[in-house]
Order: structure tokens, then sequence, then C-alpha cells
């Protein structure tokens, strides 16, 4: 591989695509296999380990490539154009990692993102709880106290790739007598923890993201509390969240992207179907549609990359109105028109085509695995959040 203390910020991106591009035949091979038995894509993820593309976000001078929310952006739509499922895996992951370059202390992370660089370890969040209605900022399960050691003990409804990760970020009311919106953030190596699955996983879409329920105890080091004890909301306005709003749009992007590339291509080829006709007005319309689609979608992700990289390169919060307005309106508006566009390309290319499984282009995986972005933190929790919000923003700064 080369040298990545000597790249240039283009020459990093440049390279982090080509580590993409490599093991996209990997995850597309693999990618029906996943979807078909709901398994976890274990072939896909042994490519990303091996490609160094798990350190991503992870610095230079521990071994990763030094990359930033745009580089997650760009190969994350180039890695769901294989395995959706293997790509949102990834990037859950990557998300898990901006946050303990941002806020883990300096032994934990002197620890850990040399392992991550390397490809020995692979992330997972528990931040879901049985009760709490998603809100990601409040925490019902309490750590406990074990003399020097603090107490882990926490059920989850839903775990992507849980029982597949080698460590995880964990979400714990701060004490048994603090408030639900006193939340600590701990990370539990699996070696440190006993692991139960307490439910499968058999979605209609996303299959290969094994979503278990788990449940997870253990006593852990108190120097692996990342971030302030009870000061979880920081790390997830300024790290978490954004970072999942910017992967999840990226990653549905990517998928949608594919689809309509291999519509595009199949109307142009010689195994094109009868019911295909690129000289229709018809068909036209249509793919135009979809096109406009993604390309809305393509625009808003690259200005809410280039605002989240403004603040943060002027050392600044996105904890302000508009910020989080712009990042809620990203994921909302991916989440819906990413799905729109595999829906009108369904409608396109007809029944046999667009609809029956099996067929020369898997648009009925894409619709259903698009199908979950609404529902992946629900949009209609977002559009709560965005409206209060926008009464706070009365100058009205879009993005």
């Amino acid at each position: 591989m080369t040298n990545e203390a000597t790249l240039t910020e283009p020459a990093r991106a440049e390279s982090a695509m080509g580590l993409a591009e490599a093991v996209l035949p990997v995850l597309a091979e693999h990618a029906a296999a996943a979807d078909e038995t709901a398994a976890f894509p274990v072939e896909s993820v042994a490519a990303l380990r091996a490609s160094g593309l798990l350190g991503l976000l992870v610095p230079q001078a521990h071994g990763g490539l030094s990359g930033g929310p745009a580089d997650l952006a760009e190969v994350a739509q180039v890695l769901a154009g294989g395995c959706l499922s293997t790509a949102m895996i990834w990037a859950m992951h990557c998300q898990q990692v901006d946050a303990l370059v941002r806020f883990a202390p300096p032994g934990l992370s002197g620890r850990l993102l040399p392992r991550i660089a390397a490809g020995e370890l692979l992330l997972a969040s528990i931040t879901t709880e049985p009760t709490g209605g998603g809100v990601l900022t409040s925490a019902s399960s309490p750590l406990g106290e074990a003399g020097e050691r603090l107490r882990l003990d926490r059920l989850a409804p839903i775990v992507t790739g849980g029982e597949h990760a080698d460590g995880f970020l964990v979400t714990m009311r701060d004490s048994a007598g603090a408030t639900d919106n006193r939340v600590t953030l701990v990370y539990a190596d699996r070696e440190q923890v006993g692991i139960e699955t307490t439910s499968g996983w058999n979605p209609m879409g996303m299959r290969g993201t094994h979503s278990v329920g788990m449940a997870v105890r253990g006593d852990l080091p108190v120097e692996q509390v990342v971030g302030q004890r009870g000061a979880y909301r920081e790390i997830a306005v300024d790290s978490m969240i954004p970072l999942a709003h910017i992967g999840w749009s990226a990653c549905w992007l990517g998928a949608a992207r594919s689809a309509l590339s291999e519509v595009v291509a199949l109307s142009r080829s010689r195994r094109r179907p009868s019911s295909l006709d690129p000289g229709s007005e018809l068909f036209t319309e249509r793919l135009a549609r979809a096109r406009i689609d993604l390309e809305l979608v393509s625009a808003y992700l690259d200005k809410v990359v280039t605002e989240v990289g403004v603040l943060r390169a002027a050392g600044r919060s996105l904890d302000n109105p508009a910020t989080q307005i712009h990042l809620n309106s990203l994921k909302v508006a991916a989440a819906e028109l990413t799905f729109s566009a595999v829906d009108r390309l369904v409608q396109l290319t007809g029944l046999a085509t667009g609809y029956l499984r099996g067929s020369a282009i898997p648009l009925e995986r894409h619709f259903r695995d698009l199908r979950s972005a609404s529902l992946n933190f629900a949009n209609d929790r977002l559009l709560k959040a965005i409206g209060s919000l926008s009464v706070l923003d009365r100058s009205v700064r879009l993005v």
C-alpha cells in the first residue's frame, strides 16, 4: 500500500477510492447470498478488513488514512454499489471510529486506533433500547459500580453486525441515580463482555446487516469511558449523528445510482427486453425523474458534507439549529428520494426485469433495501425535530 503519511489530501482521497474500487467486485459477488440467507457478509467484510478501509477515518499517526466526512461519503457510495448491507455495516463502523478519534482519552485511542487501521477491530454501536422511542441522547440502563470498574448490563433490540463485531460503543445512563439524559458512552471489547443473542433477523430488506438483538454484560475499566461522563450529547451532536446521516445517505445514494446505471446499460445492450424501449417518451420521462431524484440527493449531500467540514476545520460545534436542520433534512431527503428513484425504475423496467427476483438487474433487492431508509432512525421523528428547530432559526439559513 502507498505510504499514507506522505499523501496530500487529493492523493489520500484518490487512494481511498482506489481501495473501494478494488474491493467492489467482492461485495457484488456475495451480495445476493447475504440477502437470500439474511447472513452477515463475512467475505465482504473480510475484504474491507484487508483493504485498510476500516481505518479510513483513523489519523495517519495511528496507521490510518486520515479521511474525513467527504471521504466517507465518496467511499460509501462506491461500496453500496456492490452491496448496500456491507456498505451500511462499514459506514456505521466509521461513525464509531469518528467518535473515538474525536473524544476517546489518549490511552484508549492509542490502543484502539492502530487495531482499527490494521483491520483487526470492527466496531458496532449499542445505542437502541427496548424502550425509549429511539432518542439517542437518553438512556435507561444504568452503569453500575464494581470497585474501580464499571459494570455493564445492557439489552439492545437491534445491533447491526453485533455477532461479528470485535468491539462496541455502548450508551448507558450514567448511574442508577442519574436522569435519563445523563448519558455516558463506554467502549467494550468483545473479550471483556459476555454476549447473548436475544432475537434473530429476518427482515424485508437490508438482510445482510444481520442486526440482531443482544444482551451485553461485563465489567470495564473506567478508562474506557469515551468523552466526559454524562455528556454523551456532545458526542452525538458533533460526531455520531452527523456521521450517521452522511454515511447512510451516501450508502443509499450509491445503491440507487448503481441501479440507475444498470438500467441505462441494459437499455443500450443487446439483452434489452422488448418492454424496455429507450425511444419512447414514457421511458425518457421516467428515467429523467429518477435521475433528478438522485441529482438532488447528491447535491444536498455535497453541501452538507462541506458545511460539516468547514465547521470542524474552524473548531466549531455542529450544535446550532441551521446545521442540525441541514443534517436531518439530508437524511429525510436521501431516504425518500433514493427509494423514489428505484421505485420509478421498477415501474420503468416492468414485471420481469424490475419486480422478479433473479432478473438481470437486482432492482427488487434495491427496492426492499431502500424501503428501510425512512424507517432507519424514523423520518417521522426527524421531521418533528426539523419543525421544532425551524422555529429557532429565525434567519432561515438554508444549506
